[in-house]
């Protein structure tokens, strides 16, 4: 009898463990990101600023992307999205740089997307604004883009950290771009991603995100049925012991 409820205690945490587990990648890449994050250096890049909301209490009401100024870039289009207003800040540089062989003396500093009326990023959702960039640096690897959340309760969490020299990310990572070395024959016109989803437009990006999406959602569920089966198990384990004392 003690072994047969050893075995059915075991089946139960076992099952109970798995639950836990597969809902942990969901919870540890809670952050803003960038989607896709891989382009050519001296390219261009259409991507998606990735916002989920972590709070369960208050909703997202501003986003503020800081864009790199000692790498400026010359040209930033953010894409249409109803319920928020989008602001693009330019200014001058406080010393002139060499973009593409030329003297750049203003850039963009900065992207701000603010929610209007109601509109916000609720409790369990996310959203995803696109933008647009042009020309990515060259002989930079990495092109990372601090990044502030506001909730509607006033909070701010600001996504600045940079990885730390041992690879690992940090508690606020912020939405970074790698960035491959051009090949031979690329002009750098266009989009460069080194993703297939890169190098299209701004509605196969947004498809690539919701089909990543699904496929984590499809993974996600197919787990947590096999969990619930491990669960169903050792539950109908303890009836039987039950029946048969």
């Amino acid at each position: 009898m003690s072994t047969n409820r050893f075995g059915v205690r075991t089946l139960a945490v076992l099952a109970v463990a798995g639950l836990a587990v597969l809902g942990t990648p969901t919870a540890a890449s809670a952050h803003v990101s960038a989607q896709p994050a891989e382009f050519t250096q001296g390219g261009r890049a259409t991507f998606a600023f990735r916002v989920p909301n972590e709070r369960d209490n208050a909703g997202t009401t501003k986003i503020e992307v800081t864009l790199p100024q000692d790498t400026p870039l010359t040209s930033v289009r953010t894409k249409p999205m109803p319920g928020w207003k989008a602001e693009v800040v330019k200014g001058k540089l406080d010393k002139p740089v060499t973009v593409g062989g030329k003297e750049v003396t203003e850039a963009f500093t900065s992207i701000t997307w603010t929610a209007e009326g109601a509109t916000k990023i609720g409790v369990n959702e996310y959203q995803e604004f696109f933008v647009a960039l042009g020309t990515l640096p060259e002989g930079k690897d990495t092109l990372l883009l601090p990044t502030k959340q506001t909730y509607e309760n006033g909070e701010v969490v600001d996504w600045s950290q940079a990885p730390g020299a041992d690879g690992k990310e940090p508690e606020h990572p912020a939405p970074a771009l790698k960035l491959a070395p051009k090949k031979a024959g690329d002009d750098g016109h266009g989009g460069h991603g080194t993703t297939p989803a890169a190098n299209t437009g701004g509605d196969t990006h947004e498809a690539s995100a919701a089909g990543s999406d699904k496929t984590a959602r499809y993974l996600g569920g197919a787990g947590l049925a096999v969990g619930a089966l491990g669960l169903g198990f050792g539950v109908g384990a303890i009836l039987r012991s039950r029946r048969k004392a």
